[in-house]
């Protein structure tokens, strides 16, 4: 009841103040056109606000996904660094291992001969 009361209260002083000739002839215009001038103003800031953080998220954007790029590069040159070592180290392995079996000796003598060009003279020591 005292909320309407003192709406209707306001309402009246504005719409006196509204219907009075002083603001009609000389305020009226003059208020409607800079009030629209601040709102033309604050909702071209927030336009520009707006564009900014869009391009700012595209940039982000972009760049996030060059580096996934490059880190996706880097880790498959490095799957495959990986891969290789790992079959150099089970064939040498294997070769090791064929060295302590029976006749591994004999078998490793022959993969060094196989080594050694033939227009080379080779002594063996014994």
């Amino acid at each position: 009841m005292i909320y309407s009361v003192k709406f209707q209260v306001l309402n009246l002083s504005k719409s006196f103040y509204k219907n009075s000739i002083f603001y009609k002839k000389y305020l009226g215009p003059v208020f409607i056109k800079r009030q629209q001038k601040q709102d033309n103003f604050v909702s071209l800031i927030f336009l520009i606000i707006k564009i900014s953080f869009s391009l700012l998220a595209i940039i982000s954007l972009i760049k996030l996904g060059y580096s996934s790029k490059v880190r996706l590069t880097r880790l498959r040159e490095i799957e495959e660094s990986f891969l290789y070592e790992k079959y150099r180290f089970n064939v040498l392995t294997d070769k090791f291992d064929d060295l302590f079996s029976s006749e591994g000796e004999q078998r490793f003598m022959k993969d060094q001969d196989q080594i050694i060009s033939r227009d080379i003279i080779r002594v063996i020591w014994r």
